[in-house]
């Protein structure tokens, strides 16, 4: 899934390459699963402005590569494998946010659902409309309730999806490639609003760790 979410990264620091020099599962398990539920237990009950800002801009600031080496490779239903995908789609709309604008709003324009309200953008969504909404849904999860959080974030990505299936459908004919790549997206997509629904699901109940 990262492939279609690319970004320039800066180098992870040291204290990872050491983390993750003999690259032990078991070791790389528990260190995700230890920082995740640390930072967000720790920052929830203490949620200071400036900590959940930066927080926020971790990825502008530093790249995704240090998040990766953390939580990348823990399974969906965990809370770092929640995180992860969460960064993971504010790096997509961060890096392309007019071309997320032309697929959300295509979207809203054919989904019959109630993902549009739940995802909460305004109509007209444009870049900057979707940038301030993933940065808004990823602060939630800091000092909102995180369960909602992962629900806007879900309901995103069906809209996003749909409207990516709707594109396919029109380059088809004429520029098969791009209609693959799209076809593609939507289907990451709508693994990753299936994950984060099971997230959100799992919060409520107590059970994701």
């Amino acid at each position: 899934m990262s492939d279609d979410f690319h970004k320039p990264v800066k180098r992870p620091s040291e204290l990872f390459d050491r983390l993750f020099g003999a690259d032990d599962p078991a070791d790389v398990s528990r260190i995700a699963h230890s920082t995740a539920q640390a930072l967000v237990t720790r920052v929830r009950a203490e949620p200071g402005t400036d900590v959940v800002d930066r927080l926020v801009a971790f990825t502008d600031e530093h790249g995704i590569d240090d998040i990766a080496e953390l939580w990348s490779r823990s399974p969906a239903r965990t809370l770092p494998g929640t995180l992860w995908r969460l960064y993971l789609l504010q790096v997509m709309i961060h890096g392309d946010p007019a071309g997320c604008a032309v697929l959300y709003t295509r979207g809203v324009e054919t989904l019959a659902s109630a993902d549009v309200v739940i995802a909460g953008a305004p109509t007209p969504a444009g870049p900057d409309e979707l940038v301030a909404l993933i940065d808004t849904i990823l602060r939630g999860i800091f000092e909102g309730d995180l369960a909602i959080a992962l629900d806007r974030a879900a309901a995103f990505c069906r809209v996003t999806a749909a409207g990516a299936t709707s594109l396919a459908d029109d380059y088809d004919a004429t520029e098969p490639t791009r209609a693959s790549e799209l076809t593609r997206r939507a289907l990451r997509l709508s693994s990753m609003g299936a994950e984060l629904t099971a997230g959100a699901r799992l919060w409520r109940a107590g059970s994701l760790h």
